[in-house]
């Protein structure tokens, strides 16, 4: 019996041994945090992802994506919450869809909530990225809404008040229009934090496997937003001059520090995704160049603050730019430019005397659209474009390509982080 009571004993040990080594072993849950304006929405839509295949960087991803059959699945271990505005929605008309990784986290926009939805962003190619990188389990925490400003509406603390200007005096020419620009600066940035918090309280809600005793790590951030500042004259009445976008620089500085300090992560690596809408700068119009420079340096500026090197990297997007749906749309460009021409009844051009009808502007159009624009032009279209130049095209080549590459700066700087701390241990000792 005592024999017994000792093996006993020694098989308790053992197992409390081997529980302790287990838990040990298991890691933190990695959680990415995604922010930004409609192209971090995502409005590409589920009819264009078999764009997927003809490009050898998001192959694998389509593989992911579908079964054998084409049937939709899932990114294995990859969880998302994503807060964006909705029907039947909060106070503030938001919603949350969460749940594990697939098509569907795009855009919510006119969504019918009955079926699965059908859009994509960024957060599918970063999933799919962060799982090639990690293999553990991870939960996105997506915050989104399409035309948002860093000005005002994610406005952070450190920014202050929305400054009142000369140019921008007429937006303040009434208590009411005070009052309401008050009410929106700094709103979103304080909804998404209040989401952020929200999730974390709770993560098992979200991520029912989630293991409370291993605890969780803010991995990293990821922004991707920018129109709404890049085209506003009244908060940058400059912007075509150098320095003319430094204010944006500075209130995104202050967004990075603010996020860290409010979400208590104050090494948190931190993805900029800066504007590629055009593509490269020598493809614009050259009217436009010089504003699309200012702008994409404005945003990747605080990448290179001294407090910033080597937790902050400037993600360039233009490199996604698909040149052959932009080749397409230039064309397009012309035959809307044509018509306007003809109805306007240019001087050089086909109706210059005003003898063309509306029918005949028309049949000419047709003509001159069939010759300039081919089968094979209209063919990509369809497989690849699902919406317009602003929102990279819908294209879920370009918004994979995108997530897969601050996926990819981000991971560089957790193993840069990693190489520090390791480093700072040993000298310790």
């Amino acid at each position: 019996m005592n024999y017994l009571k000792r093996l006993s004993s020694i098989t308790i040990i053992l197992l409390l041994a081997l529980a302790a080594d287990t838990i040990a072993k298991e890691k933190p849950l990695k959680i990415y945090i995604l922010v930004g304006q409609s192209n971090m929405e995502g409005q590409a839509d589920l009819r264009v992802l078999d764009y997927l295949k003809d490009d050898p960087d998001t192959r694998g991803l389509h593989e992911t994506i579908f079964d054998t059959d084409g049937n939709h699945t899932t990114i294995p271990n990859t969880w998302i919450s994503y807060l964006t505005g909705g029907p039947d929605g909060d106070e503030n008309g938001n919603r949350e869809v969460s749940g594990t990784l697939q098509i569907g986290y795009g855009t919510q926009f006119r969504r019918d909530y009955s079926k699965p939805g059908t859009k994509i962003g960024p957060e599918l190619g970063f999933g799919y990225a962060m799982q090639q990188f990690s293999r553990e389990p991870v939960l996105i925490i997506k915050v989104a809404w399409g035309g948002q400003s860093l000005n005002i509406d994610f406005r952070s603390p450190s920014s202050g008040e929305y400054p009142k200007t000369e140019s921008n005096a007429n937006q303040f020419d009434t208590a009411e229009k005070r009052d309401r620009i008050a009410a929106r600066t700094g709103n979103r940035y304080r909804q998404m934090i209040a989401h952020v918090k929200h999730v974390l309280s709770d993560i098992s809600r979200v991520y029912p496997e989630y293991k409370s005793r291993s605890g969780y790590e803010l991995s990293g951030f990821a922004w991707f937003q920018g129109w709404n500042d890049m085209v506003d004259r009244s908060t940058y009445p400059t912007r075509d001059q150098p320095g003319g976008y430094d204010n944006y620089s500075k209130w995104l500085a202050n967004f990075i520090r603010d996020v860290r300090k409010d979400l208590d992560a104050p090494s948190m690596p931190f993805a900029i995704g800066v504007m590629g809408i055009g593509g490269p700068i020598e493809l614009h119009e050259e009217r436009y160049q010089q504003i699309h420079r200012n702008f994409n340096t404005a945003m990747a500026a605080p990448a290179h603050l001294d407090e910033f090197k080597g937790n902050v990297a400037a993600v360039e997007t233009n490199q996604f730019w698909d040149l052959d749906l932009d080749a397409i749309d230039k064309k397009r460009g012309k035959v809307r430019q044509k018509e306007g021409q003809l109805k306007s009844k240019h001087p050089d051009h086909e109706n210059a005397d005003g003898s063309m009808s509306a029918d005949d502007i028309k049949a000419f159009i047709q003509e001159y659209q069939k010759h300039l624009i081919t089968e094979e032009d209209l063919a990509l279209e369809a497989q690849a474009r699902s919406n317009a130049a602003y929102h990279y095209y819908g294209c879920a080549t370009t918004y994979s390509k995108i997530g897969i590459a601050l996926a990819d700066a981000i991971a560089d700087l957790e193993a840069r982080r990693a190489r520090a701390e390791a480093n700072k241990s040993r000298r310790k000792r």
